[in-house]
């Protein structure tokens, strides 16, 4: 939240970019965000060391379906019958994966189902406030982080988070420091890739980007994590969820992923009369 703040802010300085300054409508304009973006964070943090790294990239899909939902009910898309078939298979084979972990862990499950509704909430109400009329990309970013590093530093001191990190032996270690610093300027290359992503496309697709982007990380982490247990279930239900997500990255190439908005079939009945 530091880098980001630090980066936008001296970017703004220097006018390389424009978001709007402070005024008593930005926390109208922004809320629910900053509750929603610290609330992912946490959740995300707390499920990642109580899952074996396959079954968490598996849960992590169910994010899908309520981005869809939640699409549908606040920003008023219609997607085609298509799209919702292949966000179907991504569950079902969530489901068989996860109903086949031979490492159940409940705490972990409600942690990462948890974190699928947070991710879900902000990346469709990050559609609706980057709105160049509202607060744009730029705005959105600097004021979740503005609102929220103070109230997360104040959770890590309660928790005794802070206390441990700051009694970690490497902070004199150079290459320890120059890494942390290194992943805080790519954590906020991450959140700005996001939200570009968002931007351009719907909030569908960028989770969808991500659910493809974790293949990888999936089959790596049953030959190199060391926490993955095999099983015939586990494996299709991967292979499935997996399938589902290269059917809808087809779709999206082929262009037919464009959302249909409420008032499309009334525009093409009038166009078909005249």
């Amino acid at each position: 939240m530091t880098a980001t703040i630090l980066i936008l802010y001296v970017s703004k300085l220097n006018k390389i970019i424009h978001f709007p300054d402070f005024d008593k409508s930005i926390p109208v304009k922004l809320f629910p965000l900053p509750l929603i973006y610290v609330g992912n964070h946490i959740s995300g943090l707390s499920s990642t060391g109580r899952l074996s790294l396959p079954m968490f990239t598996v849960l992590r899909k169910f994010t899908i379906p309520l981005t869809l939902l939640l699409e549908i009910i606040i920003l008023g898309k219609r997607y085609p019958l298509s799209i919702i078939v292949s966000v179907l298979a991504i569950i079902l084979g969530a489901f068989i994966a996860a109903g086949s972990d031979l490492a159940f862990n409940l705490e972990g499950y409600t942690f990462v189902l948890l974190n699928d509704i947070f991710t879900a909430a902000n990346g469709v109400y990050t559609k609706q406030k980057i709105d160049p009329k509202e607060l744009g990309k730029y705005g959105v970013l600097f004021y979740n982080a503005c609102f929220m590093v103070v109230p997360t530093v104040i959770i890590s001191f309660s928790t005794g988070d802070f206390q441990q990190a700051t009694d970690f032996q490497h902070w004199t270690n150079f290459l320890f420091i120059f890494q942390f610093l290194l992943s805080c300027f790519l954590g906020f290359l991450l959140m700005y890739s996001t939200v570009l992503c968002s931007h351009y496309n719907s909030a569908l697709t960028t989770t969808v980007v991500g659910a493809i982007k974790n293949i990888s990380i999936a089959y790596i982490g049953m030959l190199v994590g060391g926490d993955y247990i095999f099983s015939v279930l586990n494996f299709i239900g991967l292979n499935i969820c997996m399938a589902g997500g290269l059917r809808y990255s087809f779709l999206t190439l082929r262009g037919n992923s464009k959302p249909k908005q409420p008032g499309d079939e009334e525009n093409a009945l009038l166009e078909s009369k005249s």
